[in-house]
């Protein structure tokens, strides 16, 4: 039962809107509307990163989120989302295990980033946007 297509199209599916409304609610619902574009800004700052880079998260949580809730490109998306993650887990790090301790550990961080890596290999499942009628990914091609 548990290898049959549909049941890891069906579980594609879960992982990927799972993953989408962590994206949207880290990206959209605690750096925008919680600590606020300058306040992450600075958080960014803090722990020794270019606040500009906070924008660019900020950015590609977001639309990472909606992506992935819709299966637009899906590995692509899941793919450009680790380095976000990895970045997460080296900020985590010298808390310790448990995301539970003073400043959150990095296990949290460590295993979505491992999820991403899973979606990647999976692809869309149910539900996603046909390929076919997306844009290009190459639109960059020369003449």
């Amino acid at each position: 039962m548990l290898d049959r297509p549909s049941n890891a199209a069906n579980a594609a599916l879960l992982l990927r809107v799972s993953l989408g409304v962590m994206f949207l609610a880290h990206g959209l619902l605690l750096k925008v509307m919680t600590f606020g574009l300058a306040g992450t800004a600075g958080f960014f700052q803090s722990i020794g990163y270019p606040a500009a880079l906070a924008y660019v998260v900020i950015a590609l949580e977001i639309a990472g989120g909606v992506a992935l809730i819709l299966g637009a490109y899906v590995r692509v998306v899941s793919l450009a989302l680790i380095p976000v993650m990895i970045g997460a887990t080296l900020q985590h790090l010298p808390n310790g295990w448990l995301f539970g301790a003073q400043g959150g550990g990095w296990e949290f961080p460590a295993f979505w980033t491992v999820t991403l890596v899973v979606q990647a290999l999976l692809g869309p499942g149910r539900w996603a946007l046909a390929e076919e009628r997306l844009p290009e990914r190459s639109t960059l091609k020369t003449a």
